[in-house]
């Protein structure tokens, strides 16, 4: 997948007229993409529809009209944007009680290179995101990355067998089975 040019980026002015619309279907195209990894992680599997929504929205957000203000977030998001032969994804730890969050993100330090996600019978690692690591807690987002075999991606592709995401840390483990929707989501972004 191609990262988002500048061009594509419209100004505040014209963004607010299609915002409503385009808001609209990235949300819809984000509900297969979204996978619950256990009781307390979300997997949010991203697309360059997805970073480019995230883009407008943190211009819009922040009303960053400045260009190199632009050209900063077009290179933070574009490293979102899978590769070839990649999966991206944002995982969120979530834990609404304050206390038990603040407990299980320094519980959770070290599960950066804890995920993985199996497809024809291969265990592919996540490519962690190291930014801005604390070696004595982890972060509640991460921005990851898993670089498929050319089995796991034949898979991937064409629907054969199980494809799952995972995370095995010693304070937290999960599997989960992705989706048809899922699936076919994830297709469409290898045939683009």
């Amino acid at each position: 997948m191609k990262p988002i040019e500048r061009a594509e980026l419209l100004d505040l002015g014209a963004y607010e007229q299609i915002r409503q619309r385009f808001m609209a279907r990235v949300i819809e195209l984000k509900r297969a993409r979204y996978v619950a990894l256990g009781p307390n992680m979300t997997v949010l599997f991203e697309n360059r529809d997805t970073v480019l929504m995230q883009i407008q929205e943190m211009l819009r957000t922040e009303r960053i009209t400045a260009e190199k203000a632009i050209e900063h977030e077009l290179e933070t998001y574009n490293e979102l944007v899978p590769g070839d032969s990649e999966l991206s994804a944002t995982i969120f730890i979530e834990y609404p009680d304050r206390e038990q969050r603040e407990r299980m993100l320094s519980e959770l330090r070290g599960v950066d290179d804890k995920f993985f996600v199996e497809a024809a019978g291969e265990r592919v690692p996540v490519v962690p995101d190291r930014r801005g690591t604390d070696p004595n807690r982890t972060m509640a987002v991460h921005y990851v990355k898993f670089s498929l075999t050319p089995a796991a991606l034949g898979a991937l592709e064409s629907g054969r067998g199980p494809v799952s995401i995972g995370v095995d840390h010693a304070s937290y483990q999960a599997k989960t089975e992705l989706s048809a929707a899922t699936l076919r989501s994830l297709q469409d972004d290898f045939e683009r």
